[in-house]
């Protein structure tokens, strides 16, 4: 262990907001996480000596050998988005400040505190620290665990401690993006007459999106609402050249229920007699939320479960099969932001519903 290391070891038993402040104190941009997964598995081998440990690269996984009926996942990312001046944490009244609290490492205080305080918990557990969720999907940690440490990914119930205000989301959104080009010929400005625009045909393309008419999709009591989106648009080549060549990037944002292969034939449907390309492409999770796990969980929440607007990694666990839900103190409205925090009543609030679920 670094020195680094020991300087700042974490005390799991501690009150998990106050594990939240130390997580957050320990910078893990992207890419960077290995001090921080170096502080999680020294203090997992310390301090929960009912866990076996393994190390993945930065991330860090731990599981009990109990017996139990069940299995339950408990899932967290340890990186964050580029620190925006507001690392060290810092306190105003129960509000705690500082980037990755609300995205999400309350999430991973209150798994990683649960984890060393319940050496007898009824369901086997199994926790996930993992890197790279807030990069490009091929670097995510949860991708080479899937690859090399395939059984530790086996359970009854996941839950991905993604921030969701202390509300139960089931399944997720898939998200597609493709580009969009329109072609013409170039032509000087003067003599425009003698060219086409190619900016100007990217006209019925935009027509056809704002004109759209997006699906509500209702899934086990979920309600999930599609949305197709030009979010890009670039063409022109200077200011007196007619344009030969327009592109709209477009995002599709669809409902459980269609898969990827679905998705793409939608737009190429919409969007039909363009010529497209697809640039990114991630299906979405079904809720799930008939599994016998997961209703066991929403009666120790007392409440019902919503749909998760936006893609997350439970997609990635219900394509292995397994039951997933996003569950997580923070408010996802704050997360990436400046302003980034988290009310402390909120991260106690979460530790006893998982606390009663689990114990």
């Amino acid at each position: 262990m670094t020195s680094q290391t020991t300087d700042r070891a974490l005390d799991l038993t501690a009150d998990p907001v106050d594990l939240t402040a130390a997580l957050v104190d320990v910078p893990s941009v992207s890419g960077d996480e290995a001090v921080l997964a170096g502080l999680l598995e020294a203090a997992l081998r310390e301090q929960a000596p009912h866990l076996e440990v393994v190390r993945s690269g930065a991330a860090v996984l731990a599981r009990t050998h109990l017996g139990r009926e069940q299995r339950v996942l408990l899932a967290g990312h340890i990186d964050t988005v580029p620190i925006a001046d507001n690392v060290p944490s810092r306190r105003d009244g129960s509000v705690l400040y500082g980037c990755g609290t609300s995205d999400m490492k309350a999430g991973d205080a209150v798994f990683a505190h649960l984890a060393a305080t319940l050496p007898e918990p009824r369901h086997d557990l199994t926790l996930v620290f993992y890197d790279c969720e807030e990069v490009e999907a091929a670097r995510n940690g949860l991708g080479r665990i899937e690859r090399e440490l395939p059984e530790w990914l086996r359970a009854d119930l996941a839950i991905l401690g993604e921030p969701t205000d202390g509300e139960v989301e089931a399944g997720c959104q898939g998200t597609l993006r493709v580009v969009v080009r329109t072609t013409g010929r170039r032509a000087h400005s003067a003599r425009s007459w003698l060219g086409d625009n190619a900016i100007h045909h990217a006209g019925e393309v935009l027509g056809r999106l704002a004109g759209y008419a997006p699906r509500d999709v209702d899934i086990d009591g979920c309600v999930y609402r599609e949305g197709l989106q030009a979010v890009r648009i670039s063409g022109g080549v200077a200011g007196n050249v007619v344009p030969d060549e327009c592109v709209v990037t477009v995002n599709f944002r669809f409902a459980p229920d269609r898969t990827a292969e679905a998705a793409v034939a939608h737009v190429e449907e919409v969007l039909h007699g363009f010529d497209l390309a697809v640039t990114d492409l991630s299906p979405g999770a079904l809720p799930g939320l008939t599994a016998p796990a997961a209703q066991q969980f929403l009666t120790a929440t007392g409440t019902s479960a919503r749909a998760k607007y936006g893609w997350t990694d439970v997609s990635r666990f219900a394509a292995l099969g397994i039951p997933a839900i996003n569950y997580g103190p923070g408010n996802p409205n704050l997360a990436h932001t400046r302003e980034e925090h988290v009310d402390a009543a909120a991260i106690i609030r979460c530790t006893d519903v998982l606390r009663r679920f689990l114990g």
